[in-house]
């Protein structure tokens, strides 16, 4: 496990190695159908190419470093890098079941990793870059990764207002869970980059330029034709602001919220499944 002591972000790395981190791994091929569509038009917007070196941030189960891979080709390299050992426990399984020498994973801190010094073509992220206490300085020890010619693309949340598919079920069930303070407009969390002007300061103070930001309004599909309401509760009161509430939460209290979520989706169950709006910006930067 990495070392907490003297990392900035320790508790995160508490948070993804504890057993917050467990639905992530036994939900893996649902959050992968879930973000897959979103996750082809970021790394399209990326273009690695066969050859390039890329590296992951906050890679987690493993599935965009196994995208990264295949579009890079076995001449090219990927490192993956997250904070929590059981998703790369399971990335690594991945990775080898594919048969991908090029990618490799290490078990970091992105804002205190020992990179190589303008070794990278690309940096990539999904959802992985929004949790730093000091982000720019996450980011100019990231910048310093990548050749001059290097680029940065990542996908982050615009506001909660804006994506639905989390606000719907939290606000649903929100009056049963134990109050939480508003994060501030300066702290880490799911929507922390939602603001394009508080990214673009990071991002040049950091040393990259060229920033431009892409709106992508993907459909979120929490459960498929005839999965149900129950099945859609099953992953929201899993994954997501609920789900870190419920942590250590008595059983009859996680039933509750399982009910609440589950009479809110039927009300979205249609015959396309239960379907909700995201919304995204889609960054991308220079070295």
């Amino acid at each position: 496990m990495a070392n907490t002591e003297a990392d900035p972000n320790a508790g995160q790395v508490e948070y993804w190695n504890s057993i917050g981190a467990r639905p992530w791994v036994t939900l893996q091929a649902r959050m992968d159908e879930l973000f897959n569509p979103l996750t082809q038009v970021a790394l399209d917007l990326a273009a690695p190419q066969p050859g390039e070196s890329a590296i992951d941030i906050g890679c987690g189960c493993g599935a965009t470093v196994l995208e990264l891979a295949r579009r890079v080709g076995p001449r090219g390299h990927v490192l993956g890098i997250d904070i929590s050992e059981p998703m790369l426990a399971l990335a690594r399984q991945r990775i080898a079941d594919a048969g991908y020498t090029q990618a490799e994973l290490a078990l970091a801190d992105m804002s205190i990793f020992a990179f190589t010094q303008e070794d990278f073509d690309l940096a990539f992220s999904r959802f992985g870059v929004m949790f730093f206490n000091n982000p720019v300085a996450a980011f100019a020890n990231l910048r310093r990764a990548l050749k001059q010619s290097g680029r940065l693309i990542f996908a982050c949340f615009r506001t909660l207002a804006e994506n639905p598919w989390v606000l719907a079920p939290f606000t649903a069930v929100k009056h049963l869970l134990p109050p939480s303070p508003p994060p501030g407009p300066e702290d880490p969390g799911q929507f922390a980059f939602a603001d394009p002007n508080r990214v673009r300061r990071i991002l040049s103070e950091a040393g990259f330029s060229a920033i431009t930001f892409t709106k992508h309004d993907p459909v979120m599909v929490l459960a498929g034709p005839g999965a149900g309401a129950a099945h859609a509760a099953a992953l929201s009161s899993q994954i997501g602001p609920a789900a870190r509430a419920l942590i250590g939460a008595p059983e009859t209290l996680k039933n509750a919220v399982r009910e609440g979520l589950t009479a809110t989706f039927r009300q979205y169950d249609g015959p396309n499944g239960i379907t909700l709006p995201g919304a995204l910006w889609i960054v991308s930067a220079r070295a």
